[in-house]
């Protein structure tokens, strides 16, 4: 018998706004303190949760087991990554057997033994989470620049190694986040830091052996709440480029790579709703840019006149242009057609090709490409069938060579699975693509059991790729999708921006909708399907849970962004005022006030029946803050009328994306699969 659930207590707790009052009886799940989180009250409810939590898995403790150790059976112990050159030396990262985190090596290219640049396993050890952000390596390779985070927080510590000793000689700052950029060289710095709201604000320039307090400010925004400030260098070494920016406005500065102390140079000062980015090949800048077409554009400029930009390749209402980088030899554009994966080299002379693949869906994106001028360009390409597989491309032979499949120690036969596209209609008329896999001789006669899992927002794409986790649940007979809905950009960036905003609540029904069209298609039938999706992906479980609960055979929801309309409301809290142009400002503006009042999934709970949810968050999480889920749970708690299991879980010593190391993070996945099967059947 399982004990009582926790009860969260309600204290009177109501603002006014707009002429409207909300009432927030949980409002004091908030740690007033935050960032500091001592209240005792909140810290025995959340440990109450966490008990009943366990309560309520231990007698599933045997499939949590049988589980977890299939999903370990698939990942190598030993895996490695293939070594790449840069400059005089190949690197790569492993995994000792049983090792949580990699370990980071080199060795000249020309032949010698290898070297341990980073012992992540060593430094992690007596932490319960350890994150590492950055290792780079000075441009004479002798000194590498890393950080690493050790709560969760998102706060990182970047100090400065020297790799003939192992030693760390320097801690430049305990606030970092971000990339780092070396000055050519090697005894110059540029690295971001973050305020006390989490925002990264500023790139300052550090000198070796010089007091990090005495580091010049290369750039600090401080026009825009919202803006976040990184750094990076052109792929030619030329410019370290400093850039500042939110979802929908950007600005970039560049500054001497050879000369990291000169003025910074203002490519072209930010517009707003213009984003851009800037590389450097063969003296020019080489802009990708959306002022022209929603789908981007890539022009040229000189340096003496940034801000003159010449088209090179126009905007296409059917190709998306999401990245490029400047080789010496072409210009790789990164690109979406019909929302599939594209990749297009370039020449300076105007000639081009694309890079042809084996499958008609798949993923890929260029990997570790660190040379400005490599024989071959590294690629990272999946399908929902295929395993992780690496290719060096040769653009004069136009061939592809495998360095590596991902190997499934346990085994993997891909002939056993079948993967397929599916184009579902959505209430307006739009089709959403929907990706699909399961096994073969799955049944089309709605019997069968379905895992939906999208995200939704930012822009942020959920590729077909692959996964040895989710065989856990498509070798037990269920099919496994991924709904490519509105305010992602699988269709294009168009795509993202009907999902956004003014427009949030197409993101909801096309998920909805996405699952009506797999139960037509006779894949599933309603209550026999698991949802799942996290951070703002469990917003969306939030809503749709509120929406359309007899959809839903179980929801899983990853440190949901839930508490919407307090936390848009909130100017203390890190984000708030970067996310307003995704969501809205509903301070200011009544109309986004009354819309993310409409959806915000905790000011919607109803007295009603909700399927069995599973709840996750962390303690620590910047993003995400534990009193969302919290609160959320509590009012569940108190307001639905079935009997279902409702299970919250938060990470006491981890932040947004729980647990750290490689098979904690595992057993956390095993958890969400053993709570599916057991609710919806097929354990």
């Amino acid at each position: 018998m399982l004990p009582q659930p926790p009860i969260a207590a309600q204290r009177p707790h109501a603002y006014t706004r707009h002429g409207q009052t909300i009432e927030d009886p949980w409002f004091w799940l908030k740690d007033q303190k935050y960032p500091v989180i001592d209240d005792p009250d909140v810290l025995a409810y959340l440990g109450e949760e966490n008990a009943y939590f366990e309560a309520a898995m231990k007698p599933h403790e045997a499939l949590v087991e049988t589980l977890f150790a299939e999903m370990k059976a698939r990942l190598k112990e030993d895996d490695a990554s293939v070594p790449q050159k840069d400059g005089d030396w190949l690197y790569w990262w492993a995994f000792r057997p049983g090792g949580q985190y990699r370990v980071w090596y080199r060795k000249p290219a020309a032949g010698g033994e290898e070297q341990v640049l980073l012992d992540e396993p060593a430094e992690a050890e007596g932490h319960d989470y350890f994150r590492l952000q950055v290792l780079s390596v000075s441009p004479d390779g002798r000194l590498a620049a890393w950080s690493a985070d050790r709560s969760g927080a998102e706060r990182f510590e970047l100090r400065i190694r020297d790799l003939a000793t192992g030693a760390d000689v320097e801690t430049v700052t305990t606030v970092a986040n971000g990339a780092v950029a070396w000055g050519n060289d090697s005894r110059s710095l540029v690295y971001t830091e973050v305020n006390d709201n989490w925002r990264t604000y500023r790139a300052r320039l550090h000198r070796l052996g010089s007091d990090p307090a005495e580091d010049v400010t290369v750039y600090e925004e401080t026009e825009e709440l919202g803006f976040n400030v990184g750094v990076g260098k052109t792929q030619d070494d030329r410019w370290i480029v400093v850039a500042t920016g939110d979802n929908q406005t950007s600005e970039v500065r560049l500054v001497p790579a050879d000369d990291p102390g000169a003025a910074p140079l203002l490519v072209s000062p930010r517009k707003l709703k213009r984003e851009y980015s800037v590389d450097s090949a063969h003296g020019a800048l080489w802009i990708l840019t959306n002022d022209e077409h929603v789908n981007f554009r890539v022009a040229k400029a000189d340096p003496a006149a940034p801000g003159d930009w010449e088209t090179v390749v126009a905007g296409s209402d059917a190709v998306y242009i999401r990245g490029i980088t400047a080789f010496a030899r072409h210009l790789m554009l990164v690109e979406r057609v019909e929302g599939l994966d594209q990749i297009r080299l370039r020449a300076y002379d105007g000639s081009e090709h694309r890079i042809a693949f084996p499958e008609a869906s798949y993923t890929v994106s260029p990997g570790s490409n660190p040379e400005y001028d490599p024989p071959a360009y590294r690629l990272g390409y999946a399908s929902m069938v295929t395993p992780q597989t690496v290719y060096d491309y040769d653009p004069v032979a136009r061939q592809l060579t495998t360095l590596k499949v991902q190997d499934i120690p346990s085994g993997y036969d891909p002939s056993l699975y079948e993967t397929e596209r599916l184009m579902v209609p959505a209430r307006d008329g739009r089709s959403i693509p929907v990706s699909v896999l399961y096994r073969k001789g799955f049944p089309r006669d709605g019997s069968g059991k379905l895992f939906l899992y999208a995200y939704g927002a930012y822009g942020h794409a959920i590729p077909p790729g692959f996964s040895t986790v989710r065989l856990s649940l498509v070798d037990r007979g269920w099919a496994y999708a991924i709904a490519h809905i509105r305010g992602g950009d699988d269709l294009g960036y168009d795509w993202y921006l009907q999902g956004k905003a003014e427009q949030r609540w197409n993101t909801f029904r096309d998920f909805s909708d996405a699952a009506r069209g797999l139960i037509a298609a006779g894949l599933t039938q309603a209550g026999r399907i698991a949802i799942n999706g996290g951070s703002a992906g469990g917003e969306l479980m939030g809503v749709v849970a509120n929406t359309d609960p007899d959809l839903w055979g179980a929801v899983v929801a990853d440190v949901p962004f839930v508490d919407v309309l307090n936390t848009m409301q909130d100017e203390s809290l890190p984000l708030t005022p970067g996310e307003w142009p995704e969501w809205g400002n509903p301070i200011t503006d009544p109309a986004a006030f009354d819309l993310i009042r409409s959806y915000s999934p905790y000011d919607n709970v109803e007295a009603k029946a909700y399927p069995p949810m599973l709840i996750t968050g962390g303690l620590n999480d910047p993003r995400v803050t534990y009193w969302e889920p919290a609160k959320w749970a509590a009012r569940l708690r108190a307001t639905k009328t079935d009997d279902n299991l409702l299970l919250l879980k938060i990470n006491m010593g981890a932040g947004h994306g729980g647990k750290s190391g490689r098979y904690d993070s595992l057993r956390e996945d095993a958890e969400a699969y053993a709570f599916v099967l057991t609710q919806v059947g097929g354990a």
